[in-house]
């Protein structure tokens, strides 16, 4: 049987959502805070409780590798996260299964395409709180093993073009290995859309009378990247990645969204926005694409 995408969604990972929603793994307690992109999360969850699913693949800008793109290699990790920017917000012990075969084929085929890739077998490795805030988000059980990508910062010093050719290249490395293996596989975008960021914290972090957009321009930027998603015009959104990110310090400048893209093929139907909100100034969507509806438009009536 051959595997397939069941989902894609953008899924960002600030930290303040898990602290927020008080985890037993969390060390740090909240009163409350961020509710539309949390609320927005448990939409997004609860949508996957639905869906019969083997495996969450998660591209994170977290995890940022000059040499190649990287992938979990060992079947377990255990261990305690401790955010290096928001360590009294995120100190969250984890225990994770990996699907130690599905990196092995992605990252080869990946390698046959010509991209330079390599498998994470030490033990010891730091899971990234990219991944970890953005899984416990749409699986807080963690019941289903990840496969984990590394992004890949060389391209960065040629320029943001040559990383979306990248970005296509491992998006459609990636799908035809999931359609290899005969797995159902949920793909993640870790990140955020504008990431142009408040340089203080509030001495209570969760005081939402202080929380809002860093400046209006980010705000239009990401409101017109969205409306795309909407619309079910990725391929118009991914062609203005490189504007978006240099004009809104957009942390879409990792790969991932492109890279979703690709490997969903470019959808073009309209996506489901499940919240928009910002976190320290940053903009945040949440948004998935089910392919299914891609299928359903193809039905003739």
């Amino acid at each position: 049987m051959e595997g397939e995408i069941v989902l894609g969604a953008l899924a960002p990972h600030p930290p303040h959502l898990v602290y927020a929603e008080n985890p037993p793994e969390n060390e740090p307690n909240a009163e409350c805070g961020w509710e539309g992109l949390r609320w927005g999360y448990h939409r997004l969850a609860k949508k996957l409780s639905t869906i019969d699913y083997d495996a969450i693949v998660i591209f994170s800008p977290h995890w940022q590798t000059y040499i190649g793109t990287h992938f979990l290699g060992v079947p377990h990790f255990e261990s305690i996260s401790v955010d290096p920017v928001f360590p009294n917000l995120f100190r969250y012990s984890y225990s994770i299964d990996v699907d130690v075969g599905l990196a092995e084929a992605m990252a080869k085929e990946a390698s046959d395409a010509g991209m330079v890739t390599r498998m994470m077998r030490n033990p010891d490795f730091r899971i990234d709180y990219g991944t970890i805030v953005s899984c416990h988000m749409v699986n807080p059980t963690w019941s289903k093993p990840i496969v984990t990508i590394s992004s890949q910062r060389s391209t960065h010093y040629y320029s943001a073009e040559v990383m979306g050719e990248q970005m296509h290249e491992l998006g459609q490395a990636c799908k035809r290995a999931i359609k290899a293996s005969g797995k159902k596989v949920v793909l993640l975008s870790s990140n955020s859309l504008s990431h142009r960021h408040f340089v203080t914290e509030s001495d209570v972090p969760e005081d939402m009378s202080k929380e809002h957009i860093y400046n209006h321009s980010q705000y239009l930027w990401d409101m017109r990247m969205i409306e795309l998603m909407r619309e079910g015009r990725t391929r118009e959104m991914v062609q203005l990645m490189p504007e978006f990110t240099e004009q809104s310090i957009a942390e879409t400048d990792a790969g991932g969204l492109s890279w979703l893209m690709s490997a969903l093929d470019y959808p073009d139907y309209g996506a489901d926005v499940h919240a928009y909100g910002t976190v320290i100034g940053t903009g945040n969507a949440i948004v998935e694409w089910d392919p299914r509806e891609r299928s359903t438009l193809q039905v003739s009536p």
